[in-house]
């Protein structure tokens, strides 16, 4: 759509220029030989006013960048990339919807060259884009042509050996041309305020963030405990219970022999699951966990997973994992005793419910592994076990309560295809998570949310008995529990329909797209980064005079999307950010790749970080000590911190009381 709105505004340039001629922009071209083996070639524009010309190295899909071309070399290779100089201005472009770096009254570029032979020659062009706010021109080009033989620059302090005068040395290299390093490295320049220097005591030091990790962990456990009792109720595990229960009260005349190997069951189910979660953390560590959960391969084929198990619940076909596993274990558990015989039962339960608890288990790992949080797939684990293991316990220790237990039937498919909606709709999520961590432009918001519309309003549909599956049965009554699950399904579809064109929708803003995403959007009180590159964005504040709000999100981030619209568009909050501070955004699952791969130390491993997102995650862990997201801490001038950093916490006086004490003690 971007690509499609910048033809559209070149189209129209074209058709304002053949009834009028506009030329805003002048260049000058200069060679200037910087030593005996290097050059410049200068492009110096002067802009009329109330034009811009956009800078280099603009995302793709936007206005016309900068760029330097040749169509003739010899005697001369290029030293790096077409560098802009001068006060280069960052904003928030509403018309391309993303942040863009332009120049005003003047504009110049410059392009090193490294002599290699006695005679050099050289012919190409500038490109360049310009604009004003009702038109835009197409792409323009500034041409050039320089030849001749190298010249060795004069020492210094050298005079003419006839008139005795000095002559004048070879200027030297300017400090804001790029100069090629032998090995890429990150951080601020030398001889600049070094903005990456680790901050980790300071912040240590104004105490707690604002959300602790406490709270993470009660929110972890409770959505694996959801995931468990989901899996409870479904056909794979409800009319195990009965039968497996029974099983313990019978097996020995020992009443309270029986309680207690059921209850050792439970433990079983609940150390098999934690056990799966300390695996899946020592097997890949939290920081590759998140970097999985937003990389392409993997979201994709989650989303496959998830339309094959949704096709599954639907009734298409049975989804198993081979007999001889389940059947291996369970022989196995027949003969032996004790304790052991206890524990493969409960492996075996494991094996036989895999086709309706693998796909929560999987959706509930990969929604957890985005907090970065370390003991986060242990904690989720035990939550689910808990919640799939507290029936046969609590039947074992009231054995009466199995009499009043609804039989398996009907309403079990209904739980069955119900699940499968949701799948449908979730594994969605996981391919705008790849689409827009690598900027596919597949999924955008509206297109996601009618999606989300469709889905669920099939689903009220369904609940209503007016859409049939292949195991339904042919009972068309509808339950008053089910009369209301269609109502709530079918007021959540109704509820989407208003983000079609720009609302909010704070109750879906942690799984769909975000708002700049959206194509057509008629609100405008959503919060805009300023930058999205750090050093950038914090050269500009100390040139403004502002201190720096840093936000460390990601584009699978849910929590971070929760902040952003029902904590950022509070009327306060919004005025302090976008008035008091410069919001830098800062994606850490961001795929774009660098221009070279770079290596850091971090502790004693070295990393390699080969994508802007690798950058910035190095950046918020070597600088303030964390990996999680959503993360937010203001910084001065120095990049010294002016609060304790801010999780994820919807308290919006607590957000505001977090920027005010920053902006006071930057004040100060």
């Amino acid at each position: 759509m971007k690509r499609i709105l910048s033809l559209f505004f070149l189209l129209s340039a074209v058709w304002v220029l053949q009834a009028q001629i506009h030329e805003p922009v002048q260049f000058n071209v200069d060679w200037v030989a910087v030593s005996d083996t290097e050059a410049e070639i200068r492009f110096t524009g002067t802009i009329d006013s109330g034009w811009h010309v956009y800078s280099t190295d603009l995302p793709s899909g936007g206005p016309i960048a900068a760029t330097f071309n040749t169509d003739k070399m010899e005697g001369v290779e290029l030293i790096g990339t077409l560098q802009p100089v001068g006060e280069e201005i960052a904003a928030y472009d509403e018309i391309f919807k993303m942040n863009v770096r332009y120049f005003e009254d003047r504009a110049q570029f410059r392009q090193k060259l490294r002599m290699v032979g006695s005679a050099y020659s050289i012919e190409g062009f500038l490109e360049y884009g310009a604009c004003q706010n009702e038109m835009c021109l197409p792409p323009t080009a500034v041409n050039f042509a320089f030849s001749g033989t190298r010249v060795v620059a004069a020492p210094a302090g050298a005079t003419h050996p006839e008139s005795g005068e000095a002559i004048p040395p070879a200027e030297e290299p300017v400090a804001d041309v790029e100069v090629q390093d032998p090995e890429p490295t990150v951080g601020s320049e030398p001889g600049t305020v070094d903005y990456w220097k680790p901050v980790i005591g300071a912040l240590n030091a104004f105490g707690e963030e604002a959300a602790t990790q406490d709270r993470g962990w009660i929110a972890i456990f409770f959505f694996g405990f959801l995931g468990g009792l989901l899996a409870l109720f479904t056909p794979c595990v409800w009319p195990i219970i009965p039968m497996t229960v029974s099983f313990f009260l019978k097996r020995t005349k020992d009443k309270a022999k029986g309680i207690r190997d059921a209850v050792t069951y439970g433990i079983s189910i609940v150390v098999i699951y934690v056990t799966l979660g300390i695996t899946i953390t020592l097997a890949f560590g939290p920081n590759a966990l998140n970097a999985l959960s937003t990389h392409a391969i993997f979201n994709i084929l989650f989303f496959l997973m998830l339309v094959v198990f949704a096709a599954s619940f639907f009734g298409a076909f049975e989804i198993t994992l081979p007999s001889r596993w389940s059947n291996a274990v369970d022989s196995k558990a027949e003969a032996t005793t004790g304790l052991i015989s206890i524990f493969l039962m409960a492996f075996t339960l494991a094996l036989v419910s895999f086709s309706c608890t693998g796909p929560i288990i999987g959706l509930v790992l990969v929604e957890v592994a985005t907090t970065g949080n370390t003991l986060g797939p242990a904690i989720c684990m035990f939550g689910f076990a808990l919640a799939l293991a507290l029936p046969f316990t609590l039947f074992a220790l009231f054995p009466s309560w199995l009499k009043s237990m609804p039989k398996s039937g009907g309403w079990m498919n209904v739980i069955k295809v119900v699940l499968g909606f949701l799948e449908l709709a979730f594994a969605l999520k996981f391919l705008s998570v790849a689409d827009l961590a690598y900027g596919w432009g597949i999924l955008d918001r509206e297109t996601f949310l009618a999606l989300w519309i469709v889905i669920f309003g099939l689903l009220g549909i369904y609940l209503l008995g007016k859409l049939k599956f292949p195991h339904d049965d042919d009972n068309n009554r509808v339950t008053v529990p089910r009369f209301f699950m269609a109502l709530v399904s079918l007021a959540f579809a109704v509820y989407m329909i208003p983000g079609l064109w720009g609302a909010p929708l704070k109750a879906v803003s942690a799984f769909a797209p975000p708002l700049n995403t959206q194509d057509f959007n008629l609100y405008n009180k959503e919060v805009h980064a300023r930058f999205d590159d750090y050093d950038l964005g914090m050269e500009y504040a100390r040139r403004m005079g502002k201190p720096v709000m840093l936000d460390f999100t990601g584009y699978g981030c849910v929590n971070c999307r929760k902040m952003e619209l029902a904590v950022w568009t509070d009327p306060q909050v919004s005025h302090l950010i976008e008035n008091e501070y410069i919001l830098i955004t800062l994606y850490v699952d961001n795929k774009q790749k660098l221009p070279e791969p770079i290596r850091v130390m971090e502790g004693s491993k070295e990393r390699i970080l080969r994508t802007v997102g690798d950058k910035w995650s190095y950046l918020q862990s070597v600088k303030f000590g964390s990996n999680a997201q959503p993360f937010y801490v203001l910084l001065d001038n120095e990049g010294n911190p002016l609060n304790r950093s801010y999780a994820y916490d919807e308290n919006v006086s607590l957000y505001i009381d977090f920027l005010q004490k920053g902006l006071d003690n930057y004040k100060k």
